[in-house]
């Protein structure tokens, strides 16, 4: 509720069907292309899912930033992230982004659409924190992120997109286990 009172989308799909429910929401969104880390575990699957004809485009994030800038910021309509879980109490999701899911992917394009395994909720900040283990050792870069960028003016007038993605769509992988996407990487000390 939290999540969907400031415009987060969400999207039900199980471990066999979430990247042709990914699909579907590109091809909704008009989308020409989306964007995922070379080495994140959703590259492989959703390889395969936009490989036909008619489908967005799949680009890598495979080089270092710097080269892929000018597309990144001018040519990529989604970036495509796991997450390590949410937060029930605030409606927000986890992000620890990694080598292998470049931080840009969910800060630059226009749509970010995000893989969540329903079983890992956490009823609060504090709850996450201790199961992940970050009283001995916290990742070097943690995002809590509750929907898309907005801002608003002195008059309080609400922009959605400025400063970041104006859609945030939340892929709820029911069953994800061992048949859905692999967890976002284990930041350095996490369980």
């Amino acid at each position: 509720r939290c999540m969907e009172a400031v415009r987060t989308e969400f999207v039900e799909a199980t471990a066999a069907t979430w990247p042709a429910a990914v699909r579907q929401v590109l091809l909704a969104a008009g989308a020409r292309n989306a964007m995922v880390g070379e080495g994140s575990p959703l590259a492989a699957p959703l390889r395969a899912a936009l490989a036909g004809a008619g489908s967005p485009a799949l680009l890598l994030y495979d080089r270092p930033m710097e080269q892929l800038k000018a597309t990144l910021f001018a040519g990529v309509d989604a970036g495509i992230t796991t997450c390590l879980g949410g937060i029930a109490e605030t409606g927000g999701l986890i992000l620890c982004p990694s080598p292998e899911e470049p931080r840009l992917l969910s800060l630059v394009p226009p749509i970010h659409i995000v893989l969540l395994d329903p079983a890992k909720l956490w009823d609060t900040l504090w709850q996450a924190v201790r199961e992940l283990g970050w009283a001995r050792s916290i990742p070097p870069n943690a995002l809590v992120v509750s929907g898309p960028s907005k801002t608003a003016d002195i008059e309080q007038t609400l922009a959605y997109g400025v400063h970041g993605p104006k859609r945030l769509v939340v892929v709820l992988v029911a069953g994800a286990g061992a048949d859905g996407p692999a967890p976002a990487p284990s930041p350095a000390g996490a369980p």
